[in-house]
């Protein structure tokens, strides 16, 4: 009488039930779906992570720095607010300060140097008269002897 109860009720089992020694079909599917879910999610993840960066590719070098330290920042204490912040400070572009200053620095310097006649002053002019000077005397010197110039092209 066991054997009739025991066939009908094999019978009616499901798939993902198997008999002893055989594979787990249902195991192996989600054991591979779980391991690419996690590896699809982790990639969106670093892609996602990456925006702040790719939005400060053109910039200054200050900024970029400040923009990767926001998004490591976000990255390492999970805290979506460095991220955001990161996102802000690479879409908004910083002017540079420094180039006007930089520029108004020299021509304060080049007005000093003009007005007191500092020696730096006077020995670039002093370098630019003997550059001067050196160059007149070569034309000279091939204006007042017409036959070295022939003899160095090789004239006759």
């Amino acid at each position: 009488m066991n054997e009739p109860t025991a066939k009908v009720v094999h019978d009616h089992l499901p798939f993902y039930i198997t008999a002893p020694g055989e594979s787990d079909i249902l195991f192996i599917a989600v054991t591979i779906s779980l391991i690419a879910i996690v590896v699809g999610s982790g990639a969106l993840y670093f892609t996602i992570q990456h925006i702040p960066d790719r939005i400060a590719k053109g910039t200054s070098k200050v900024q970029m720095q400040l923009v990767g330290l926001l998004a490591l920042i976000s990255l390492f204490t999970m805290n979506n607010l460095y991220w955001i912040a990161a996102i802000l400070v690479a879409a908004i572009r910083i002017p540079d300060f420094m180039a006007p200053l930089t520029d108004i620095a020299r021509s304060l310097r080049s007005r000093a140097d003009g007005r007191t006649g500092s020696r730096d002053s006077e020995i670039a002019e002093s370098r630019e008269t003997t550059e001067v000077s050196s160059g007149m005397t070569e034309v000279d010197e091939t204006l007042a002897d017409p036959s070295a110039n022939r003899e160095s092209t090789g004239d006759d």
